[in-house]
């Protein structure tokens, strides 16, 4: 039989036990927070003043009309009801007009026009595929000898060769919104069969969501035709 553990190792181990319990749901927990308290904010200046008019008006209803968890409520159900509104009207005729009109007078703001074209761009990118090569891959980065996940957002041509080169985005663990911009050779990269949403949960946790394989070496370059 093996002898007990020490009662200080008994306790470290169930510590780390516990803490490892809690801490995804921790992090859960604080991006649902994160969320929950952005959407509300958005509609919350007005949602206070109208819980204080329902309050004036109707005394019996004031206990709850005031409540803090309320108003947050009434907020983020108001913010998602706006949200799938804008969803539904720009399907249609009337809210591609009013985007056109918003896109215009964007325009005419240079730092607001550059800051929402981008994000477009980029939010268009995303849902379409970039062409001659697949939009998650591996590329050589920091070195030769390691891989990092990036996001073909754009193929180009080398000026002079005509060489394919990519955009890649390279997200950073566990904050994709933050990375670097690197152009790579189309030949130097490394294709995956992953989706945009299996590299961001390969990124956010660090690695712990993965396949099981997964392509390391680029693939060999095709001869020259003589």
């Amino acid at each position: 039989m093996s002898e007990p553990l020490p009662f200080a190792r008994r306790l470290q181990r169930l510590f780390l036990a516990g803490l490892l319990t809690l801490l995804p749901i921790w992090l859960t927990w604080v991006v649902v927070k994160f969320v929950f308290v952005l959407l509300s904010d958005i509609s919350l200046p007005w949602v206070a003043p109208v819980a204080e008019w329902v309050a004036t008006w109707f005394p019996e209803e004031a206990g709850w009309a005031t409540a803090l968890w309320v108003q947050n409520a009434i907020a983020l159900l108001a913010t998602l009801a706006a949200i799938l509104g804008v969803g539904w009207l720009t399907r249609r005729v009337v809210g591609q007009s009013l985007l056109r009109g918003f896109e215009r007078l964007v325009a005419r703001v240079p730092l607001a026009s550059t800051i929402y074209s981008s994000a477009r761009k980029l939010l268009d990118i995303l849902q379409t595929k970039p062409g001659t090569t697949q939009r998650v891959v591996l590329i050589d980065f920091p070195h030769d000898q390691m891989k990092s996940i990036g996001l073909v957002t754009r193929v180009m041509r080398e000026a002079g060769t005509g060489r394919e080169l990519a955009a890649v985005y390279v997200p950073t663990t566990p904050n994709p919104t933050s990375g670097y911009l690197e152009v790579v050779p189309v030949e130097k990269l490394t294709p995956t069969d992953w989706t945009v949403d299996q590299a961001m949960s390969f990124i956010i946790s660090g690695g712990a969501s993965a396949p099981d394989t997964i392509p390391f070496a680029a693939p060999a370059a095709k001869p020259a035709a003589d």
